[in-house]
């Protein structure tokens, strides 16, 4: 196992500059999930560590060496790529024990790593087949099994289940974090899906733009998201977005107009921006509470969503072209075409400057 620094990481391609400035500090057997939409840098900065891509500037150092400069085979990492790159004409065994014979090592050590290996991830009875007669469940951990024969410092995953159903990515999400908790070893993991993310990581890493947005438990994001950015991409559903106005603040909170929810008293510190200043009061679905409506708070239930435990209600925003949401236990008493308020719980809202950045909360409040 080792520990991973990168510090200042840059990357350009040509005119492009795709990782600017990232510093980021990954201890030793943490489970690392890097997260963030198409485009955002995330595969990349994988790839830097795994040193299949150059880096432009910065330094990056695994355990107490910089490896800027050193070749993937001598950096101690494996990794898991999103399409399996398996050797179609090769067993399971041969599959994994290849990256071992390019390593020269004894028929007595490549045995017994893939032996090892195998009976991790329950791969033993499986060792004589050919990829073509596995599931896809089955092949991803034959490609985990390969990184891993080698003894890796490091484990990289570059969106491993993305191409999997939905039943088996649950099934395989299960099986990653199993894995790490048996063996302990750092993992840095990339994925599109903050679902993954959520379930998966000690520490989530949120990109956009080639930077980092913010880093934290799975708990505190949710919690305590620093931007707008990251409130909207970390939970599921996302979370609801009102355009505000700020009326007044002092330092026991501040009051804002929510648009067509009406004023509301919130313990958000907004105390230096001026009154009418252009504010976005962001509501979790869970905690949004629907009732008759009421003068201007008059939303339209346009789609009513039954999942069975759970029900998802779709309301017209009217500012903007985004839905907004409230989640609540089935069965629900709302239907299409009816009118309702909005009630955000105050206790439990985020609030956003015209920049993006969340306003401050009291300490006591959302600790992570």
């Amino acid at each position: 196992m080792a520990s991973v620094k990168l510090e200042k990481i840059n990357k350009v391609f040509g005119r492009d500059h795709i990782i600017d400035d990232v510093d980021l500090d990954i201890g030793d057997g943490e489970f690392v999930v890097f997260v963030g939409p198409s485009g955002c840098g995330k595969s990349t900065l994988l790839r830097l560590i795994a040193g299949l891509e150059s880096i432009t500037d910065g330094d990056l150092r695994i355990g107490d060496t910089v490896v800027n400069d050193l070749p993937p085979r001598e950096r101690g990492v494996g990794m898991v790529f999103q399409s399996y790159a398996l050797y179609p004409h090769m067993t399971v065994y041969d599959n994994m024990a290849f990256g071992l014979k390019l390593a020269k090592a004894s028929n007595e050590t490549i045995h017994d790593r893939v032996m090892s290996t195998a009976r991790i991830l329950q791969l033993e009875e499986l060792l004589h087949r050919k990829p073509k007669a596995l599931s896809g469940g089955q092949r991803q951990r034959v490609a985990m099994g390969r990184a891993m024969a080698r003894e890796p410092r490091i484990l990289l995953f570059d969106e491993p289940l993305s191409n999997l159903d939905a039943s088996l990515r649950v099934q395989m999400r299960n099986e990653i974090a199993r894995l790490h908790n048996r063996l302990g070893s750092t993992m840095i993991y990339v994925t599109h899906d903050q679902v993954e993310a959520m379930t998966l990581a000690d520490k989530i890493v949120v990109l956009n733009g080639g930077r980092i947005e913010q880093v934290g438990s799975p708990h505190h994001l949710y919690q305590r998201p620093a931007t707008k950015f990251v409130a909207g991409f970390i939970g599921s559903p996302t979370m609801n977005f009102m355009p505000a106005q700020l009326l007044a603040s002092d330092d026991q909170g501040c009051r804002i107009h929510a648009a067509g929810v009406g004023e509301l008293a919130l313990p958000q510190n907004a105390q230096g921006l001026p009154s009418s200043a252009a504010l976005t009061l962001g509501v979790r679905p869970e905690h949004l509470r629907l009732a008759e409506p009421s003068g201007d708070n008059r939303f339209e239930v346009v789609n009513v969503e039954y999942l069975g435990n759970e029900v998802y209600v779709y309301l017209d925003p009217k500012e903007g072209d985004t839905l907004l949401i409230h989640r609540s236990e089935a069965p629900s008493q709302w239907e299409e075409g009816q009118f309702v308020a909005l009630v955000p719980d105050t206790q439990n809202v985020h609030l956003f400057d015209e920049h993006g950045a969340a306003l401050d909360l009291p300490a006591q409040r959302h600790a992570a």
